[in-house]
């Protein structure tokens, strides 16, 4: 409902308005008007009883085009669904052919593709003769080439995903896996350009009609009143403006209409979480995440997370590599894409995304201001000036020298640290009240490392702004949270503080994590300690706890039964108010 009430909503409602009037009542109200001749009106120009003219049989011209209305749309229509159907097929056959078959079809839409759309239209329609199903054929045709590169790009890039590699395994035929498996994950784009298209086909049919390879009299559509009007438009050039506008007023419309569409599907200005639940400020928590899960088809790798952050807290998500902490960050954000789907709850206020490889995560094509300054004008609605202003003040507050020049600067021109403290700078360009930063200082050296710990913990400090920080390294979550998350297998399974955590933390598998990073004193003529065994797959739904098979304490009840996350602890067996031993550090582990 909020989309509707933009801007962009009002035009796409009174566009889809316009539109449904001229082709559904256009014919009621107008329909004898527009055959009924008057011999007394013959040519005539703009008058009361004819707003915008006669044509040379004295029929009126605004109920002609308004009965075209019908006609000409719905063959627009048909051309566009044709256009649609064949470069859904074309496009989607090379994802799913052979190697050698692929290339052939590659070669064959790049080829076609570099022919001008309309050209190839006014070939096919002397091919297949005047009249306006040939033409809405034509045109349906000559927009496959196009429709049908959209669909390969996209086809492409979900073709080599794991899903669709496994479906391969599991022998899924080549038809079912296009329709199954490929085009439900792109149609979100295609849905846009399918609904641009339309205006696209619109003018095409128009054009082919007004060169009378269209739709031939006694029918009659906007193109040949146009050309009609044309004729005589020194006389009463209202005949030739009244199919004009008509023309591009639908155009019109059917392009506001796709670009409404891309906001929707697209969810650009959303508020909404991809659960449908919306994030919304939650008093007193800056965050506020309930039985969350993350699923991919019959995998779960975030398996019903809960927890809260408060207003200015400092909370570390840590876990190993597949533990789930990354998918949790994104899904917090509203970052999780198909074909993942979210469930849950998540409450929040304003939130900034700090990546973990900010040379990924810029535009490379763009400069360093102009990525900031989007995020102002976007997002806080500010003018140009007010943007570019508060994008040099950002980048100033975090410390960066000469933030007039960097502005001005590619994200190539600045070093591992500068590129970071810009990302942090462009979550700042609002006013987020939660920070998730994904292992932000992963690809730095401890130098630099140390310096956007302490800058994250100045602008907690400074703007109150809770921060949610996922690492894997124990070592930089002490340094600046409060608090520790530690996930294991897509759940939670202790929720303790810093001090508790160094002191001797409760769950086993937090133990292990402690016991695996070496310190001063450690062994030197002794291995590193580990774990044994593996994380449980995704896709694995044990019955009781998933690090049981990994633990040194369960015993069948672990196996069989899943504890609850009681006093911060996740565990049927916590070890309460030991530190780790010499003996966790050892080589036995």
């Amino acid at each position: 409902m909020r989309r509707l009430r933009s801007p962009l909503g009002v035009a796409a409602v009174a566009s889809l308005a316009f539109l449904l009037f001229m082709v559904v009542l256009g014919p009621v109200f107008w329909a004898e008007e527009a055959v009924r001749t008057d011999t007394m009106a013959l040519g005539q120009g703009p008058s009361a009883d004819h707003p915008v003219g006669t044509d040379g049989l004295g029929r009126d011209v605004l109920a002609r085009v308004m009965v075209a209305s019908q006609l000409t749309v719905g063959l627009a229509l048909l051309a566009t669904a044709i256009a649609v159907g064949g470069g859904l097929l074309l496009g989607g056959l090379s994802a799913v052919l052979g190697r050698r078959a692929g290339r052939l079809v590659n070669g064959f839409i790049g080829l076609v593709v570099a022919f001008p759309g309309l050209l190839i239209a006014l070939v096919l329609a002397v091919v297949l003769g005047s009249g306006g199903t040939s033409a809405a054929v034509a045109i349906g045709l000559a927009g496959v080439p196009a429709f049908a590169r959209l669909t390969q790009t996209l086809a492409a890039s979900v073709a080599g995903r794991d899903f669709v590699a496994a479906a391969r395994v599991l022998g899924v035929g080549r038809l079912r896996m296009l329709f199954r498996h490929i085009l439900p994950n792109i149609g979100e784009p295609l849905i846009v350009q399918a609904t641009l298209g339309a205006g696209g086909a619109l003018l095409a049919f128009a054009a082919l009609s007004f060169l009378g390879l269209g739709v031939q009299t006694p029918d009659y559509d906007w193109g040949l009143l146009l050309n009609e009007g044309l004729n005589r438009v020194y006389l009463n050039p209202a005949a030739a403006l009244a199919p004009g506008a008509a023309v591009v007023l639908a155009g019109l419309a059917f392009n506001v209409l796709g670009e409404f569409a891309a906001q929707v599907f697209g969810g650009r200005a959303s508020d909404a979480h991809p659960s449908g639940r919306s994030i919304r400020p939650v008093p007193g928590d800056a965050l506020t995440v309930e039985d969350l899960r993350v699923a991919y088809g019959d995998a779960e790798p975030v398996k019903g997370v809960s927890f809260r952050v408060a207003q200015g807290e400092r909370v570390g998500l840590v876990g190993e590599s597949g533990s789930g902490k990354s998918l949790t960050a994104l899904a917090v954000s509203g970052l999780i894409e198909p074909p993942g789907v979210v469930s849950g709850t998540v409450l929040a206020g304003e939130t900034a995304m700090v990546f973990q490889d900010p040379m990924t995560s810029l535009n490379p094509a763009l400069r360093v201001g102009t990525q900031l300054a989007e995020v102002a004008r976007v997002h806080g609605r500010l003018a140009r000036k007010a943007a570019a202003e508060r994008t040099v003040t950002r980048l100033s507050d975090v410390h960066i020298a000469a933030a007039a020049k960097v502005v001005r600067q590619y994200p190539h021109e600045l070093s591992g640290g500068m590129r970071q403290r810009a990302m942090i700078a462009m979550g700042l360009m609002g006013s987020p009240r939660v920070i998730v930063a994904d292992e932000p200082t992963t690809a730095l050296d401890v130098t630099v490392q140390k310096q956007i710990l302490d800058l994250l913990r100045e602008v907690s400090d400074r703007t109150g702004a809770a921060i949610l920080l996922i690492s894997h390294d124990l070592a930089v979550v002490g340094q600046l949270c409060s608090r520790v998350l530690v996930m294991y297998a897509g759940l939670i399974v202790e929720d303790l503080t810093v001090e508790r955590l160094l002191a001797g933390p409760a769950h086993p598998y937090t133990r292990a994590l402690l016991a695996s990073v070496p310190d001063m004193a450690a062994d030197r003529s002794q291995p590193l300690a580990t774990i044994p065994g593996r994380m449980p797959s995704p896709a694995e739904r044990p019955a009781g706890c998933p690090f049981a098979p990994r633990c040194p304490l369960a015993d069948s009840r672990c196996v069989s039964e899943l504890p609850p996350l009681e006093d911060g602890v996740r565990c049927w067996h916590p070890v309460l108010g030991e530190p780790v031993t010499i003996m966790e550090k050892g080589s036995e582990r």
